[in-house]
């Protein structure tokens, strides 16, 4: 809907379509549609496109991850839109954390440092449910030039005090949180988006903290696709209002 909100108003006869498909297909499916100008991917396909694209873009390279493939003379190019929504979306709510601390350790969360670095914060904690797969989160930290500091997650840790609490979890992993009190002057990103308000968010905004809905990182990195699929800047409000009409309550 985003992608098709987007073309209508650019007035590009183009269409975006979903296609279920794994990592064992992903080849298959690239070769069927050689034509095509692009690919968005989610979970699990963020890691393998990085093996089926013949370049890979300096931000995807440094993430270890990329959400989005783009045609190119060679072949397909894999590019990472998502630490631009992140960013964008923090930015948008004016929040500057001197202090963070992220959930999870996924393909996500590899994106959500780079955004951090992008807002000029180079350390945070990470807290998972088990810190000995935070491997490739740690790999990527190295390359930004980040610092970590993993630990087990628990609704009581007190890394959940920090001036950000970003959510990458899947839906319901971060329900666990809910239940602590929260400031007004934190900021929660949960970057699920249905069922909105998750349980976090609804937490978060019942004690006044910020709260930062993930269909605003979706809007920003789909408005950052849009530009690096058709050359042209995104037209950001319409996809928004369309959004808005798709899903009244989503929180943007």
């Amino acid at each position: 809907m985003l992608h098709r909100a987007a073309y209508a108003a650019l007035g590009l006869n183009w269409t975006y379509d979903a296609i279920d498909c794994g990592v064992d297909e992903l080849s298959a499916v690239l070769a069927d549609r050689v034509d095509w100008v692009g690919f968005s991917a989610t979970m699990p396909l963020k890691h393998a496109l990085l093996d089926v694209a013949v370049e890979v873009r300096e931000r995807a390279v440094s993430i270890g991850a990329a959400n989005t493939l783009l045609a190119g003379p060679d072949g397909w190019i894999a590019d990472n839109t998502d630490a631009y929504g992140i960013a964008a979306a923090l930015t948008e709510h004016e929040v500057r954390p001197r202090s963070v601390t992220l959930l999870g350790a996924g393909g996500t969360a590899q994106a959500a440092l780079a955004a951090l670095r992008d807002i000029g914060v180079d350390e945070c904690t990470v807290l998972v449910r088990n810190p000995s797969r935070a491997m490739a989160l740690n790999a990527t930290a190295e390359r930004l030039g980040s610092r970590l500091s993993i630990d087990t997650l628990a609704d009581d840790h007190p890394a959940l005090s920090a001036d950000l609490v970003a959510s990458t979890l899947p839906p319901g992993a971060a329900d666990r949180c809910a239940a602590r009190m929260w400031s007004a002057g934190q900021a929660v990103l949960d970057v699920v988006y249905r069922p909105w308000p998750t349980a976090l968010a609804a937490s978060a905004s019942t004690d006044g903290a910020t709260v930062i809905s993930g269909a605003l990182m979706l809007l920003h990195q789909a408005a950052e696709q849009v530009r690096l699929m058709t050359g042209r800047d995104a037209p950001v409000e319409a996809m928004r209002i369309a959004l808005r009409e798709a899903a009244p309550n989503c929180g943007v």
